[in-house]
C-alpha cells in the first residue's frame, strides 16, 4: 500500500472554490494538483476531474462529480482540527461557519478547553478543538 488519503466529492461544481477556501484558512496548506475536465469529456468543462490539496500536511483528494447522487457529505465523517490558540479556533469557527450549519456551539464540553462542530457552506463537517 502506497498511502491513504481522504476523498471529498463535491456535487455542485465547487471543489476548487472549497480547496481555495480551506487552504486560505489553514497555514502550511496548499493545492498540490488539479486536473480539469476538457471539451467533450464526461464532466462540465473546467470543473475538477481530480485534485489534491494538503491541510497542515494532511492530504485530501477531491472531485466535482458529474453524476448527481442521492447522498452528500455527512457529519459522521469530519475534519478534526486541533488548534494552538483560542483566537485561531474562534477565527476558524466563524469563517467555516459562514453559510453553514452549526452542530455544536463553541463551549467547554469537559474533554477540551473549547470545542465546536459545524458543517461549512459546502457541506463538509469540521470539528475544531482547543486541548486542555
Amino acid at each position: 500500500m502506497e498511502k491513504v488519503s481522504s476523498f471529498l466529492m463535491f456535487q455542485d461544481g465547487n471543489a476548487e472554490e472549497a480547496m481555495n477556501f480551506y487552504t486560505s484558512l489553514i497555514e502550511d496548506s496548499q493545492i498540490t494538483s488539479i486536473a480539469r475536465y476538457g471539451v467533450n469529456e464526461s464532466g462540465d468543462e473546467g470543473t475538477v476531474m481530480q485534485a489534491t490539496f494538503t491541510l497542515k500536511g494532511q492530504e485530501f483528494m477531491c472531485i466535482d462529480s458529474n453524476v448527481k447522487h442521492q447522498f452528500s457529505f455527512t457529519p459522521s465523517f469530519s475534519i478534526f482540527v486541533t488548534c494552538d490558540t483560542e483566537d485561531e479556533l474562534d477565527n476558524l469557527y466563524q469563517k467555516l461557519g459562514e453559510g453553514g450549519q452549526l452542530l455544536m456551539p463553541l463551549d467547554d464540553y469537559g474533554f477540551s478547553q473549547k470545542f465546536g462542530w459545524l458543517n461549512d457552506r459546502f457541506g463538509v463537517s469540521w470539528q475544531l478543538n482547543l486541548p486542555k
